[in-house]
């Protein structure tokens, strides 16, 4: 789960890790009354789940009055478009507006699990403010990794070998070795798969602020934290996965043009792999679960048939606990109900296959079956191309 910059410095604050004094704003109003009790000059930043956003005209310094009000009407509103929105851009409905801060340096910082080492990266550079992406493609060298074992915790070794990697001043190194301890205590209390700052500062007072703050939480971890999930803003979801989520269907929305439905996450990530591999692109993950009923499948349907990108579905059914012929029977009723008007391929084994297949093959619809998961990625990719 991600929560908006504001709300994760709301935790940094919890956890003694300085930012920027600020308030959160909705209105033009606000933020001139906000920029007036801070004082000159201010930045005006919108808030949405995505980096990139000075780039995209998402954050403006303003040194004069005049210069907030025309920063909170530029920003507020306006379809934000970063890398990471995509080109459909991000509604911004709130800005965070900070008191500016006398920068000396700007570094990287930020914390993630590392899978291949089963331990916790802390990844920092000297290059902050920029694309950490195009760093560690340009100058790898620039890129320092620490790992910490989590059954042992950040030691002060740990601290040392980021500190002097990125070149501190000593007069720097205790109020940063506190802060990276402190971030590093916040990553495994609230269960997050990210912690970045990005730019960490120096001041010219020699102080470390947080600039810019983000984090991700495990959203199977969230019923562990009620205050962060009090943050969710159901705005920065996807409409299609919020009404999916309504019928307890985990469904991603992606890019390609072949709508996909299957049962189980795993065989979810291995069918979006073969239809890759046929020579198409998977627009959605869409996972009914083992419990699913002939409810779920039509919502399924008309959830994959919202993306006006599909012009195919494939269905991957392996039967256990949804059995083919239930599966069988929520397709045909879901076709029956709704406009299908995009070519479907069913593949399925498993409990009660048979009755599964002569429940498609009786029903008059113009659906395809498949010998198997190769069979079915390729007919579908044949559909599409």
């Amino acid at each position: 789960m991600k929560i908006h910059e504001y709300q994760a410095k709301e935790l940094f604050r919890k956890y003694d890790v300085p930012t920027p004094e600020g308030g959160v704003a909705d209105d033009v109003a606000q933020v001139e009354s906000i920029a007036e009790k801070l004082g000159l000059p201010v930045a005006v930043k919108a808030q949405i789940h995505a980096g990139g956003r000075g780039k995209g005209g998402g954050v403006k310094l303003a040194r004069a009055a005049e210069e907030v009000s025309s920063a909170a009407k530029d920003i507020l509103g306006m379809t934000l478009v970063t890398k990471q929105t995509g080109p459909e851009g991000q509604l911004v409905r709130k800005v965070l507006v900070e008191k500016g801060v006398n920068i000396k340096k700007e570094l990287y910082l930020s914390i993630i699990p590392d899978r291949d080492t089963a331990s916790i990266a802390i990844v920092t550079s000297q290059d902050g403010g920029m694309d950490i992406e195009e760093v560690a493609a340009s100058t790898p060298e620039r890129i320092i990794k620490v790992f910490v074992n989590p059954l042992i915790g950040i030691q002060g070794y740990h601290l040392r070998e980021v500190m002097f990697g990125l070149e501190l001043e000593k007069e720097v190194m205790k109020p940063f070795g506190q802060i990276l301890k402190n971030l590093y205590n916040l990553f495994v209390d609230y269960d997050c798969s990210m912690v970045e700052i990005n730019p960490l500062i120096i001041t010219e007072e020699n102080g470390v602020v947080a600039l810019d703050a983000k984090m991700d939480i495990d959203s199977s971890a969230v019923y562990r934290h009620p205050d962060v999930k009090a943050m969710h803003d159901p705005f920065e979801d996807d409409p299609a996965e919020l009404e999916a989520a309504k019928f307890d269907l985990n469904y991603i929305k992606l890019d390609g043009n072949v709508g996909n439905m299957v049962n189980g996450a795993g065989l979810a990530m291995a069918t979006m792999d073969i239809i890759k591999q046929a020579g198409a692109n998977p627009a959605n993950f869409l996972d009914v679960g083992g419990g699913a009923n002939a409810e779920m499948v039509e919502n399924g349907f008309r959830i994959i048939l919202s993306d006006p990108n599909v012009k195919g579905i494939l269905i991957n059914i392996f039967g256990g606990i949804l059995r083919c012929d239930v599966l069988a029977q929520g397709v045909v009723q879901a076709a029956k109900k709704i406009d299908l008007n995009v070519p479907v391929v069913v593949r399925m084994e498993g409990t009660n296959v048979d009755e599964g297949r002569r429940i498609l093959a009786e029903s008059g619809l113009s659906l395809i079956n498949a010998e198997n998961l190769a069979d079915a990625a390729q007919k579908v990719a044949d559909i599409v191309a």
